[in-house]
């Protein structure tokens, strides 16, 4: 069963290696967002994006979005970003707008589910953007739970999940939202609303126009 440690700041730096070695060794943690419960692993690492599908219980094919900690790791994964990618992502980074756009070519294609696209997100949340830092790169945030089940807000609800299947759960408490992030995808010049979320359609209206 999965270890869980609550995030404490005295405790923080010693949770960052425990974690930050776990992931480069191929492993996937589960970790507090500012939405949900993710599944953090080194993106680069074809066995880690392997153990995500079957930690999930799902088919290796389905893209991986991933948590960044700046705008700059953003674009150096991203292939020629558009304007708007950059002016969204100062609007509403960190936070809850997941941008969707092509990838560059030093990717796995795998990541992508052989579409050439990434979903890109800078969480609003200290632990997930301390463990980017810590381990240098960009980390897969897909949602901390199994395929067809709801989403996890709490580590006792990842417990209860797939405790049997991680190593360890970071607790952060309650993620402060309760709905997955908004997701927009900017390609071959065309803008759309791949899913609405925690950021409301209404208010992105002006910015998408």
């Amino acid at each position: 069963m999965a270890e869980i440690l609550k995030v404490t700041p005295a405790r923080l730096e010693q949770l960052l290696e425990r974690a930050k070695n776990l992931i480069l060794s191929g492993k996937a943690v589960a970790i507090p967002t500012d939405t949900l419960y993710g599944l953090a692993a080194d993106p680069y690492n074809l066995a880690a994006v392997n153990e995500i599908s079957r930690i999930k219980r799902r088919t290796v094919e389905r893209a991986l979005p991933l948590l960044i900690d700046s705008v700059d790791r953003a674009a150096d994964i991203a292939l020629d970003p558009p304007e708007l990618f950059f002016k969204l992502a100062t609007k509403y980074w960190p936070g809850a707008l997941t941008l969707v756009v092509a990838a560059a070519p030093g990717l796995p294609l795998k990541i992508t589910g052989n579409t050439g696209k990434v979903g890109l997100r800078w969480p609003k949340a200290p632990f997930a953007e301390a463990l980017i830092a810590a381990c240098g790169r960009a980390l897969t945030g897909t949602s901390a739970n199994l395929t067809e089940k709801p989403p996890c807000t709490t580590a006792s609800d990842v417990m209860l999940q797939i405790g049997d299947a991680v190593p360890l759960i970071i607790d952060g408490g309650p993620t402060p939202a309760h709905v997955p992030s908004t997701v927009i995808e900017l390609v071959g010049g065309q803008v759309r609303l791949i899913r609405a979320g925690a950021i409301p359609e209404s208010e992105l209206k002006d910015l998408l126009k």
